[in-house]
């Protein structure tokens, strides 16, 4: 018998049929396992020969300002637990596991899942110009693609080389711009028009923009609006009740609606921002929600439910297309250690979700901070620890010991997008890394060349020239890896 079959043998003992323990016993376990992951919130890197100290959630949460977060587990292909912690609005309602949070990015995985139901009904094709599939509106011919036309499948997989790389949405006193306008770049779209800006199937570059394209492909497909579409192909099959596309929120849900609020502590202004680019960053949910939709695709692999994707189209998904991304998700780990991954970030609200292909574990984080990915995925790595996770404990690393002097010769601006410029600064003897309208991060120098946080996963490698001048960097976040070019010295 081959190892993939093996493994999906296991997939389908797990998930479609968990054992069940006494549910005395049962809550026992869970109640214990809960507490331990409260009280065991790990770094994502730990300075050799120092000691791995555990943190408490509720301190975190001070730490990073985090009024509210909301997390549900998967365990043996079920939701586990789910508990939510803080506050919805300053002195207001306590976060509980039904409080709605936008999940941002993770909106894709979920409109990816639709756009391959529909290709399994054969009104989509993944392989074919994606020009002969729209009607109402078309991408503009370039020199990039006269060789070779983009298809739903690099649009799916960050691979068609679309620009845009995210939407900052609009917040309740500015006009909402039309599907159409956010496509064409023209007032009031706050983003640049939705074009190609590298040759098809060149490079992987992540791009929101690819996602706006697919959600007007939904609409001329399927001649329905993207939210009631979306609601009866993915959100009711998987059983995701308090979820919704619908932008703006309808008054009925906002009572239990999180505000979103700034790294700072203070909230976004207006509170949450429209996103008319639904498919992209438009998805209210809850982490019980986001892991129901998990468990959705884990039986789907386990070949224990086809009436939304079918164990092949599934498969697909979770193959990597470019890099480490499959067809709406980000793969990683191969065996048991297999799985998924996406992360999300709007004005405000920060998410993770992450599942593995063939044990039935996985969980949610949602919060309404600026700084929740920092929290959330601390988080991830106590649950990690707590239910013996193969992956996302935090990393032992060495530190190097550099001069100032060398430092400064990495000090400068580097372009990672049109919209986002990485500063990197030298400050007591220590490299210090801003993101446009960041915190600064402040980086240790590795014994292997890069450079690290002990805080946040991120990672920074450099490129020179033949004279040994650096020329770009390479980013590596929360597993993403981004190129940047070096534009200038850090006081211009």
């Amino acid at each position: 018998m081959k190892v993939s079959k093996i493994l999906v043998l296991v997939s389908c003992i797990l998930v479609c049929f968990p054992f069940d323990l006494p549910a005395h016993a049962r809550r026992n376990a869970t109640e214990d396992q809960i507490h331990n992951v409260e009280n065991g919130l790990l770094p994502p890197v730990v300075i050799k020969g120092q000691p791995l100290i555990p943190m408490r959630l509720e301190d975190r949460m001070a730490h990073y300002k985090a009024l509210g977060v909301s997390v549900a587990v998967i365990q043996d292909g079920r939701v586990e637990w789910a508990r939510g912690y803080g506050v919805q609005r300053s002195g207001g309602t306590a976060v509980t596991p039904d409080t709605l949070f936008q999940a941002a990015s993770i909106s894709k995985p979920v409109t990816a899942t639709a756009v391959l139901h529909l290709v399994e009904e054969g009104k989509v094709r993944l392989d074919e110009d994606i020009n002969r599939q729209l009607v109402s509106w078309k991408l503009p011919e370039s020199t990039l693609t006269q060789g070779k036309k983009v298809t739903v499948r690099e649009l799916l997989s960050h691979s068609a080389g679309i620009s845009v790389h995210g939407f900052p949405g609009y917040a309740s006193d500015s006009p909402v711009p039309t599907l159409r306008e956010v496509l064409d770049g023209q007032e009031p779209a706050n983003t640049p028009p939705i074009r190609s800006e590298l040759a098809p199937g060149t490079r992987w570059e992540y791009s929101g923009g690819g996602y706006i394209i697919l959600q007007q492909l939904i609409l001329d497909v399927t001649k329905q609006s993207f939210p009631e579409f979306m609601d009866k192909t993915v959100l009711q099959p998987f059983r995701m009740a308090h979820s919704t596309f619908q932008q703006p929120l309808p008054a009925a849900l906002r009572a239990s609606a999180a505000v979103p609020y700034r790294a700072s502590g203070r909230p976004v202004r207006g509170g949450w921002h429209t996103y008319p680019e639904m498919a992209a960053a438009g998805l209210w949910t809850t982490p019980s929600d986001l892991a129901r939709f998990a468990i959705g695709l884990q039986r789907s692999l386990a070949g224990k439910r086809d009436d939304v994707l079918t164990a092949r189209i599934t498969r697909e998904m979770m193959t990597r297309q470019m890099g480490e991304w499959g067809l709406g998700v980000q793969v990683e780990g191969s065996g048991p250690g297999a799985h998924f991954q996406h992360a999300g970030g709007n004005e405000g609200y920060r998410c993770f979700l992450v599942a593995y292909e063939y044990t039935g574990m996985g969980a949610a984080i949602m919060t309404n901070s600026d700084k929740g990915d920092r929290l959330a995925m601390e988080i991830i790595r106590s649950i990690a620890r707590e239910y013996a996770w193969p992956d996302f404990m935090p990393v032992i690393r060495s530190v190097a010991h550099l001069s100032s002097q060398l430092l400064q010769q990495y000090a400068g601006r580097y372009q990672l997008d049109p919209q986002t410029i990485l500063t990197l600064v030298v400050e007591d003897n220590h490299l210090v890394a801003q993101l446009t309208d960041e915190t600064p991060i402040s980086l240790l120098p590795s014994i292997d060349g890069t450079f690290f946080s002990v805080e946040d996963p991120l990672q920074l490698s450099f490129t020179k020239d033949m004279n040994g001048a650096v020329t770009g960097a390479h980013v590596l976040a929360y597993g993403v890896q981004f190129d940047a070019k070096r534009i200038g010295s850090s006081d211009k």
